[in-house]
């Protein structure tokens, strides 16, 4: 697989740099209660920084978005799992520790999160789950659930959620492609700590 280029192609704009119309495209992104989570601050700023270059494509992209995160029929845990394994699958490391670190949240734990990279054929995993991983492979391999692999899943899941299946891999190969193409940087939040350490005192 080619390499996410090493210097950012479009450089994320700072908050203080977004238009209104910029910041007025984020509002699909906020849960129900129209507060973020944790410290108020929206998670992945250098990747919604690209967006706002972009208001117009960005409010398309959050609505698709927001309605994955908050509207999904599947339960927090299978949708983790489908996109930690897109991430997995397209070596987007951006995606994967964003979603790495808020697995927990999702009710998957780390040695589940290990056993996501390794794939559908790592052991311990319920029938169903295998099953989810297996269709992100064959979706981003071959644009189609195999008859197998969808025989499992409508065995489990509902017309609504086959769909919402389907849309979430679709929503976050498009992430994929755009946060590897663009090169978007690490959040200072993402990064490993040793690496942090060195830009910080790069900018001593």
């Amino acid at each position: 697989m080619a390499a996410t280029p090493e210097a950012p192609r479009l450089t994320p704009l700072q908050p203080r740099e977004w238009s209104k119309a910029a910041g007025e495209a984020l509002a699909p992104l906020l849960p129900p209660t129209g507060r973020p989570k944790g410290d108020g601050r929206p998670k992945g700023l250098n990747a919604l920084g690209v967006l706002a270059r972009y208001p117009e494509l960005s409010r398309a992209y959050n609505t698709f978005s927001g309605q994955i995160m908050y509207g999904s029929t599947l339960s927090g845990r299978h949708r983790e799992l489908l996109v930690l394994r897109v991430a997995a699958v397209r070596n987007t490391e951006y995606q994967w520790r964003q979603h790495v670190a808020s697995a927990s949240d999702n009710d998957v734990g780390p040695d589940e999160v290990v056993r996501v990279a390794t794939g559908p054929d790592a052991p311990e995993w319920s029938d169903v789950e295998r099953a989810l991983l297996r269709a992100v492979d064959e979706l981003l391999g071959d644009a189609l659930i195999a008859d197998e692999t969808w025989s499992v899943l409508a065995g489990e899941l509902d017309e609504h959620q086959l769909m919402d299946v389907v849309f979430t891999v679709g929503a976050y190969d498009v992430l994929a492609m755009a946060l590897r193409t663009f090169g978007v940087p690490l959040d200072d939040d993402l990064m490993p700590q040793q690496a942090l350490d060195g830009l910080r005192r790069e900018g001593d």
